[in-house]
């Protein structure tokens, strides 16, 4: 909750592996904003969670921490789990996907987005148009039982898959939402395309069926939808057309990892897994347990990750203040990624994490204090 009217109370889970040396810089990013622009100040709440947490304690996400995540005005999550450090029956620790349950966090939110200039893997000239979201239900679809998969002897093993009405209604009405959104920004008509295996499974025609459903609440945005394996295809082929697509969790949790290659890299990659009343923030990618401690780690995916952060307190609790410092942060990191300033090897770069996050705060200082500040961070 919204203390003293703009004091920010964020939950933070520092993570495993990497996820310290990139959540530390972040937080200073952020103090350092909110000082910059002023209107508005953060409270780091630090909680235990993670691998490292179930080694020590045998306990992966204790429900203090749950409830303080909660109580929070947004979490922001760093990257969770190490492989070395696994559960009686062979799966790894995974307290940021037993969150979302635990929210109700079941919009998961994944940009796919070029900067203009950006060098990414695609030759096509028109990679620097690609601007869109991935929408991956994050609390059912193959997940809904994840702890409850049979193998049965040595000879076979099964998963079940979930989908409800209820769950799929609420993630068609916040694509839909998001699109109108979007396209009242770009100032053209918006589009959501919901990605299954209709042709297939009985569950995906249930899901796109609630889809077509939805659809008709939405005149003013264009529908359709497509099979999981041609998005895949054109994904690579075409990613400029697409707006917002919409998917299963498995299938998001695929797609957005393809989402984050198109853009060069996984460090350039961030995500929000939003609900009626909570939101997690953080990066797609892991932790990197071969770099861990070496100082060399991407910053860039969890700070934009706070930048979503500070865009959805901005709508929560009509603060423009707080929609300011995200447009900043979001230009500043632009900025630096299509100059290569200060880039880690990932991006071809030789800097380390503190560096390519001090630069970051650098282009935000400098941003804001130049003319055409407006300009850059419309």
């Amino acid at each position: 909750m919204v203390q003293n009217s703009n004091v920010y109370t964020i939950a933070v889970f520092d993570g495993d592996g990497i996820g310290p040396e990139i959540m530390a810089p972040t937080l200073k990013l952020l103090e350092n904003t909110a000082g910059l622009l002023g209107g508005f100040s953060f409270e780091f709440i630090h909680l235990p969670a993670g691998a490292t947490h179930f080694s020590e304690t045998g306990e992966a996400l204790p429900k203090a921490s749950i409830d303080a995540a909660r109580a929070a005005d947004a979490v922001l999550l760093s990257a969770m789990g190490l492989p070395s450090i696994r559960k009686p029956d062979g799966t790894e620790i995974t307290p940021q996907i037993d969150l979302r349950f635990e929210l109700g966090l079941y919009a998961g939110v994944r940009p796919v987005r070029v900067y203009p200039g950006q060098s990414t893997p695609l030759s096509d000239p028109r990679a620097e148009q690609i601007d869109f979201v991935l929408i991956r239900e994050s609390t059912e679809g193959l997940f809904a039982h994840m702890h409850e998969g049979q193998i049965h002897g040595d000879s076979e093993a099964t998963e079940t898959l979930r989908i409800t009405r209820k769950i799929s209604e609420k993630l068609f009405d916040f694509a839909f939402r998001l699109a109108t959104q979007r396209a009242e920004k770009r100032g053209r008509k918006g589009r959501v395309t919901c990605v299954d295996k209709a042709n297939v499974f009985r569950a995906f025609w249930f899901f796109r069926t609630i889809f077509l459903e939805r659809a008709k609440a939405f005149p003013d945005i264009d529908a359709d939808a497509a099979y999981v394996d041609a998005m895949a295809m054109w994904m690579v082929q075409r990613p400029w057309e697409f707006d917002v697509l919409v998917t299963e969790n498995m299938f998001g949790d695929i797609l957005s990892d393809l989402g984050a290659g198109i853009m060069g890299t996984l460090g350039l990659a961030p995500s929000a897994d939003i609900g009626d009343d909570s939101a997690v923030f953080q990066p797609c990618h892991g932790t990197a347990p071969d770099i861990a401690g070496q100082g060399i780690a991407n910053p860039l995916a969890m700070i934009l990750s706070a930048a979503m952060m500070l865009e959805w307190l901005a709508v929560e609790h009509d603060d423009t203040a707080l929609a300011q410092a995200a447009r900043l942060i979001d230009a500043a990191v632009g900025e630096n990624v299509v100059a290569k300033c200060n880039l880690t090897g990932d991006l071809g770069g030789t800097s380390s994490t503190l560096d390519c996050a001090d630069a970051v705060i650098a282009a935000i200082q400098r941003l804001a204090g130049s003319d055409s500040y407006s300009d850059k961070v419309a």
